[in-house]
């Protein structure tokens, strides 16, 4: 049985950071690339940051310089490192597994970052 389980989220002041942590069973951790979505009230959710097998990473715009990811394949552990944040990073974030076409969510994390 595959799981996802995200932690680390709540509430931070706008300047503040946070670090989200998503630990994976019952995939062969290291093979996939491991993402961080988001989704605000009201919006689509968006793709944060991504990391490949091989390490590569890519950003959404309105992140990068702030946001960085990273994983720890012996621990089947992907992490976001989340600074200076803004009230605009608001969202319930989900930790992604993706491998071709097979998909895996977790159940997601609230972060509220306040003004």
């Amino acid at each position: 049985q595959v799981q996802l389980v995200e932690s680390g989220g709540g509430l931070v002041q706008a300047g503040g950071s946070l670090r989200l942590s998503c630990a994976a069973s019952g995939i062969m951790f290291g093979i996939f690339t491991m993402g961080w979505y988001r989704q605000a009230p009201g919006k689509q959710r968006e793709l944060v940051a991504a990391i490949s097998s091989s390490d590569r990473t890519n950003y959404a715009d309105s992140v990068k310089g702030r946001f960085t990811i990273s994983r720890d394949n012996a621990k089947n552990t992907v992490y976001l490192q989340m600074n200076s944040l803004k009230p605009e990073d608001t969202a319930v974030y989900y930790c992604n597994a993706q491998l071709r076409s097979v998909d895996y969510w977790g159940q997601g994390t609230q972060v509220t970052v306040s003004s």
